[in-house]
C-alpha cells in the first residue's frame, strides 16, 4: 500500500509511513481500504501548498463505555485505527461542517469531483465503523477512520470472491481519468479483475495511447467531464483507429445530469462514482460479452 500511496502523494511531500506491528483483524473488502486510504491521501496532497509531510499511521483502538460516556463521537469497543494527517492549510469550523457533503469541494472547478469524503464515509459506515477529524488553519488535518476489530478465525476469501467475478483474461483497457485520487484506483481494480490497463490522465495522453496501441485495446473507461473534452468525445477520437472498441462512461453525477448536459450514450454503458471494485466487474463483464451495449455516445453540439 504504501507505494501507491507514494505515487497518489508524489515526491514534492515527504511522506512518512508508520504502521502497527500487531494490528487487530478487520473483515472487509481490501480494495475499500485502498479506496479509503487514497482518497484521504489524495485530499492531504490537496491541501498543501509548497513542501509539507504527509503521515500515515495504523494502531489498535480500544474504548469502554467510560470513555465514550465523555466522547460522544466515539463508539464502545475494539477497532483498527487508520490515520492520515498532514501540515497543509488546514480548515474551519464552517468547512469541516460540509466536507462529508456529496459534490462539496473547496477547489477549483475541473480540479475534482468532491466525492471523495463522502466515499469515505459511506465505506466506512457500511463496514460499522466511524470517522474523526481535526483541523486547524494553517496548521493542518488529522482524518482517523475506526473499523471494528474482527474476533473470529482468520479466512482469506477474498481471492476466490475476486477470482469469481473476474471479466478480464488479459484484455487491453485504456482508462482515461483526470482526477489523482482515482487513476490509480481505478487501475488497480482493473488489474486485480484481469485487465492488463493503459492509464492516462489527460485526453491528450489518451488520444497518444489509443494511437499507439490501436491493435490492442478491447474497453475504453472514462470519465464524462473533464478539462480538455468530454468522454463521449475521447470515444469519438478512439473510434477512428478503433471503429469497434467499446465503452464504459463513468461520473460522479447521475445519468439524468448527464443527459441534461448533452450526454446521449446508453445508461447501460454508465458507472456512477463512487463505485466498488464489484459493481465495476458486474458492469464490464456485461459489456464485454454482450452485442447489445454499443460503444457509441453522441453529445449535442
Amino acid at each position: 500500500m504504501s507505494k501507491m500511496l507514494r505515487q497518489v502523494i508524489g515526491e514534492d511531500i515527504e511522506f512518512v509511513w508508520r504502521p502497527e506491528a500487531e494490528l487487530y483483524l478487520v473483515r472487509m473488502d481490501p480494495v475499500q481500504i485502498d479506496q479509503i486510504m487514497v482518497n484521504l491521501c489524495h485530499n492531504a496532497k490537496s491541501a498543501i501548498v509548497g513542501k509539507g509531510q504527509i503521515t500515515v499511521a495504523t494502531e489498535n483502538a480500544d474504548f469502554d463505555a467510560a470513555f465514550c460516556k465523555m466522547n460522544v463521537e466515539y463508539s464502545e469497543g475494539k477497532y483498527v485505527m487508520l490515520e492520515v494527517s498532514d501540515t497543509g492549510c488546514g480548515m474551519t469550523r464552517e468547512i469541516l461542517a460540509q466536507i462529508f457533503e456529496p459534490f462539496f469541494t473547496t477547489r477549483e472547478v475541473g480540479q475534482g469531483t468532491g466525492l471523495g469524503l463522502a466515499a469515505v464515509e459511506g465505506i466506512v459506515k457500511q463496514n460499522k465503523g466511524f470517522v474523526t477529524v481535526a483541523s486547524e488553519p494553517g496548521v493542518g488535518t488529522t482524518f482517523k477512520i475506526y473499523l471494528p476489530a474482527y474476533t473470529g478465525t482468520a479466512v482469506d476469501k477474498q481471492l476466490e470472491r475476486h477470482q469469481e467475478m473476474l471479466p478480464g483474461s488479459g484484455e487491453t483497457i485504456l482508462l482515461v481519468e483526470d482526477e489523482a485520487a482515482l487513476l490509480p484506483m481505478v487501475k488497480m481494480m482493473l488489474e486485480k479483475l484481469g485487465f492488463r490497463v493503459l492509464a492516462a490522465n489527460s485526453v491528450s495522453a489518451a488520444v497518444a495511447l489509443a494511437e499507439k496501441h490501436k491493435h490492442e485495446i478491447s474497453l475504453l473507461i472514462s470519465d464524462v467531464v473533464m478539462p480538455e473534452m468530454n468522454g463521449c468525445e475521447v470515444l469519438e477520437i478512439v473510434q477512428k483507429t478503433n471503429p469497434d472498441i467499446k465503452a464504459l462512461f463513468m461520473s460522479g453525477h447521475t445519468a439524468e445530469v448527464l443527459v441534461s448536459r448533452g450526454f446521449t450514450g446508453s445508461n447501460l454503458n454508465f458507472l456512477q462514482k463512487p463505485f466498488s471494485i464489484n459493481d465495476l466487474a458486474e458492469k464490464i463483464g456485461k459489456l464485454i460479452r454482450s452485442s447489445e451495449y454499443p460503444a457509441t455516445a453522441k453529445t449535442r453540439q
